[in-house]
C-alpha cells in the first residue's frame, strides 16, 4: 500500500494532510482490530452478478429484504454468487440515490440484521453514493442551520464565476439557490438535481467522514464497493470538473484503505462516459479500481441488433484490453438507469445515434437530455426496459425471446464479470404506470412486485417471463461451468461477416471456445471447420466448411482436439 501521507499530499497541501493523517491512521488501526469477513481474493467464471433493489419484492408484514432473501434462495442462488443491492439507505428521491443517512437501512427494506442475513448466502455489493447527499440529510440541514462543524461541507459558488466548461450530465443548472437559517442565500453545487447536494472533497473533513462510511460498509459485510458518479467528486472552476486528477487520487486512496482494512474487497467505478475516460479508472492496473463499468456495451449491443449489423461491435471489441490480470470489466446490458448514449459517442456517428433514439421513441421509449456547453441539448439516456429496446411493439414473443437471449449471450461470453439486472431476469416490459406515478422517466424500468404475483408469473408456462427466466437460467449455468469464461481468459475477435459478432476465448492450456452470434433476422452462413462440443446443447458436432445459424441464433463451440 502507498504511504498514506504521500497519497494525501497528492490531494491536499501539507497543512491539510497533517491535520487529518493521525485520525485516518487511527481509523485504519481500529478497522484492523475488527474481525472483518474474509473476502474472495480474485474472480472467476462463477462470478455472475444480480443487480436489484433491496425492496424489489414485497410480502405483507415482512421487511422487503426478507422477501428478497426468499426469492434469492428459490430462484437466483444457483445463478448469481454476487448481489448488487442498489442504495438501501433512507432517501428522499431518485429511488435511493439521494441518501439521507449513509449508515442506516431504509425501514421498508429492513435493518442491518436483514442485510447480514442475505450476506450469509451471497456476496453483496454496496452502493457508496460518494459524490452527493440528500438535501434532506442531517449534514445539509446542519449546514443550513449554520452549524460550524459543517462549514464548507458543500461547494458554495459565486454565480459570477464562469462554469461554462463544466460537464453537465443533466439539463438542470449546476448551481441551486438555498436559503440559510440566518436568511442569507447561497448557491450550492448540485450536479444531478436540487435534492442531490455535491459533497465538497476539497474540505479534508469531508473526506474523513466519507472514509468513516466506507469502513462502516466493510464492517457490515460489503465485499464489493460501487463508487456511484465518482467522476464528479472534485470541482475546479475553469475545468470540466470531471475525471480530474484529484478524483483519481481519492479513488486510489479508497483502494489503499480497502486493501489495508479488508483485502479482497473489490472497488468498482461507475462512470457513464466514453471508453477512454472510463478505463482511466483502472489506473496502472494495481492502484485504482479493480473493475470499471463497461458502459459502451448496452448501447452497442442494442445498436447492432437494431441494425442487424455487428461491424461496430466487432471493431470496438478488437480494442478491448485491461492493464493486467488484477483488473477486469464489469459487463452489463441493463440497469436501474437508462441506456446511456455518451459512451458510444466517438464510436458511432452522431447522426446514427440520433436515428437510433428516434426509432426507440417511436416504439415507446422515453429519453432524457443533457445540457451542452453551447446551451443546446443532446439525448444522453434512453429510458426503456432492455426487452422493449430490442424489440418493436408489434413483434411476437418468440422473436422477443430470440433477440433478448442473443444479447445476453454477448453479455455472458465477453471477457469480464457479467451482471444481469433484475428486470431483465424477470423478462419485464415497460412500466408506463410507474412513470405516471412518479413523473420520472427512469421508473419505466424500475417496477416492484409482490412475491405472490411474480412467482405466479414466473411459473406460467409459455409466458414471456417464464421463457426469459428459463432461457437465461440455462445459459448462465453453462457459463459458470466453463473455465474458458474466466474473466481474464484471452479473446480473439473474428471477422465472419457484417451480420455476425464472433470471437474466441482461449487459455494457456490451448483450449479454444468459438462463440458466434447471428445479429440479423435472416439465416447466416459462417466459415468454420473442425470438431466441436456445442456447450449449449451438449452435442458433439463435426463441421467441414461452414455453419448455418438461424435468425438471432448463437452457438458456444468448444474445440475437441
Amino acid at each position: 500500500m502507498m504511504n498514506l501521507r504521500e497519497r494525501l499530499l497528492k490531494i491536499y497541501d501539507e497543512k491539510d494532510t497533517e491535520s487529518i493523517l493521525p485520525s485516518l491512521q487511527e481509523k485504519l488501526m481500529e478497522a484492523g482490530k475488527k474481525s472483518l469477513r474474509k473476502r474472495k481474493q480474485d474472480w472467476d467464471q462463477d462470478d455472475v452478478v444480480l443487480i436489484t433493489y433491496a425492496d424489489q419484492f414485497q410480502k405483507d408484514g415482512q421487511p422487503a429484504l426478507t422477501a428478497l432473501e426468499k426469492m434469492y434462495e428459490q430462484y437466483f442462488k444457483d445463478k448469481f454468487g454476487v448481489v448488487h443491492l442498489l442504495p438501501f439507505y433512507p432517501y428522499s428521491s431518485d429511488d435511493g440515490f439521494s441518501v439521507i443517512d449513509y449508515q442506516k437501512v431504509n425501514p421498508i427494506a429492513g435493518d442491518w440484521g436483514d442485510v447480514e442475513n442475505l450476506s450469509k448466502k451471497t456476496s453483496i455489493m454496496f452502493d457508496f453514493v460518494c459524490n452527493h447527499i440528500s438535501a434532506k440529510s442531517d449534514w445539509f440541514t446542519e449546514y443550513l442551520n449554520g452549524n460550524p462543524d459543517f462549514n464548507h461541507f458543500f461547494t458554495e459558488m459565486d454565480t459570477e464565476i464562469d462554469l461554462s466548461a463544466v460537464t453537465r450530465p443533466r439539463a438542470t443548472p449546476v448551481l441551486t439557490k438555498f436559503r440559510l437559517e440566518d436568511g442569507t442565500e447561497r448557491y450550492i453545487w448540485t450536479t444531478f438535481s436540487e435534492d442531490q447536494i455535491d459533497l465538497n472533497f476539497s474540505n479534508p473533513l469531508v473526506l474523513l467522514k466519507m472514509i468513516d462510511v466506507l469502513l462502516f460498509y466493510l464492517e457490515k459485510g460489503a465485499e464489493y464497493i460501487r463508487l456511484d458518479a465518482v467522476g464528479f467528486m472534485w470541482k475546479e472552476p475553469g475545468t470540466s470538473c470531471i475525471h480530474l486528477e484529484k478524483t483519481h487520487q481519492i479513488v486510489k486512496l479508497f483502494r489503499d484503505i480497502v486493501e489495508e482494512a479488508a483485502k479482497g474487497t473489490v472497488i468498482i467505478t461507475e462512470t457513464n462516459v466514453p471508453q477512454k475516460d472510463n478505463i482511466s479508472y483502472f489506473g496502472n492496473g494495481s492502484d485504482e479500481a479493480h473493475m470499471v463499468y463497461q458502459f459502451p456495451l448496452p448501447p452497442l449491443v442494442l445498436y447492432s441488433i437494431n441494425r442487424g449489423d455487428g461491424s461496430a461491435l466487432t471493431e470496438w471489441a478488437r480494442n478491448l484490453k485491461v492493464p493486467g490480470d488484477k483488473t477486469t470489466f464489469f459487463n452489463f446490458l441493463a440497469s436501474h438507469d437508462g441506456i446511456g448514449l455518451n459512451p458510444i459517442r466517438g464510436i458511432i456517428p452522431e447522426e446514427e445515434i440520433l436515428a437510433l433514439v428516434k426509432s426507440l421513441k417511436n416504439e415507446g421509449a422515453l429519453v432524457n437530455y443533457k445540457k451542452n456547453p453551447d446551451g443546446t441539448e443532446s439525448p444522453y439516456e434512453v429510458n426503456v426496459t432492455y426487452m422493449d429496446a430490442l424489440n418493436k411493439q408489434l413483434d411476437d414473443d418468440e422473436l422477443r425471446v430470440k433477440r433478448f437471449l442473443a444479447a445476453h449471450s454477448i453479455l455472458l461470453t465477453l471477457p469480464g464479470v457479467p451482471a444481469v439486472y433484475i428486470q431483465s431476469m424477470l423478462g419485464s416490459r415497460n412500466d408506463y404506470e410507474g412513470v405516471r406515478r412518479t413523473g420520472m422517466n427512469r421508473s419505466i424500468n424500475r417496477e416492484k412486485y409482490t412475491l405472490e404475483e411474480i412467482t405466479v408469473e414466473l411459473h406460467e408456462g409459455g409466458s414471456l417471463r417464464n421463457k426469459i427466466f428459463t432461457g437465461l437460467t440455462d445459459i448462465i449455468k453453462v457459463r459458470k461451468e466453463e473455465a474458458l469464461f474466466h474473466p481474464s481468459a484471452d479473446m480473439e475477435v473474428l471477422d465472419l461477416g457484417s451480420r455476425a459478432f464472433a470471437f474466441k476465448r482461449l487459455n494457456s492450456s490451448d483450449e479454444v471456445l468459438t462463440i458466434i452470434h447471428n445479429l440479423a433476422d435472416e439465416t447466416l452462413d459462417c466459415r468454420l471447420s473442425g470438431s466441436f462440443q456445442n456447450l449449449l446443447t451438449g452435442e458433439m458436432i463435426e463441421i467441414t466448411e461452414k455453419i448455418t445459424l438461424d435468425p438471432y441464433q448463437f452457438v458456444w463451440l468448444k474445440t475437441i482436439n
